[in-house]
């Protein structure tokens, strides 16, 4: 795509001399391809230039004032529109030309599109509270459930721990019955040779 620059040479306003001066120096710094033509010498170019720029777009008179900018075929701006896309970074829009990497109106554009994004994330904040909520719950209940199995654990080695104690106390009386026994049959035993001695001893007499 190639941008054209409707000018006249020969134009006897300084003004006009100076925009379009500008106009042309301000794409050879931005290293934009451009084709100026001129309707003070070319009847076809004025005509043509006449023809293709908005009704809006014209004076009052009907007669639009060089500069005037296209991109091939379509209608970009005059100077004073072009003036206000160089204050804004906004030239290559202006053109209807892709922004080069690096340039400041690519990193205006990609912050832009950045703060869009931004904005459509914040649109839905509901969502986002929803999903952090439903989050929160499940860690809820992990928990829960995390708390609940540590006091069955806790309850089962309580359950163990009576058990053991009781089976210990069964024991401890079970070896106390059997000392008891014990200790009768040797009084019985003592009783008993008590018993023969005496019984010896009267026999004797």
């Amino acid at each position: 795509m190639v941008i054209k620059v409707f000018l006249a040479t020969s134009s006897g306003s300084t003004a006009i001399k100076k925009k379009q001066q500008d106009v042309v120096g301000f794409l050879e710094a931005l290293k934009v391809e451009y084709a100026e033509l001129d309707i003070a010498c070319n009847e076809q170019n004025r005509m043509w230039m006449r023809q293709n720029v908005p009704e809006e777009k014209k004076p009052s008179n009907g007669i639009p004032l060089p500069p005037q900018i296209f991109n091939e075929e379509s209608y970009c701006g005059d100077y004073d529109t072009f003036f206000d896309a160089k204050e804004d970074n906004t030239v290559y829009a202006f053109l209807g030309l892709p922004p080069p990497p690096g340039s400041k109106e690519a990193l205006q554009a990609e912050k832009e599109h950045i703060m869009q994004n931004g904005t459509h994330a914040e649109e839905n904040p509901d969502d986002s509270v929803k999903h952090n909520g439903d989050a929160q719950e499940g860690e809820e209940e992990g928990q829960a459930g995390d708390e609940e199995e540590g006091e069955g654990g806790r309850a089962d080695d309580e359950a163990t721990e009576l058990e053991t104690s009781r089976g210990e106390g069964e024991e401890e009386e079970a070896a106390a019955e059997e000392g008891t026994d014990e200790e009768a049959q040797e009084e019985d035993e003592e009783q008993l040779a008590d018993l023969a001695a005496m019984l010896f001893l009267l026999g004797g007499r």
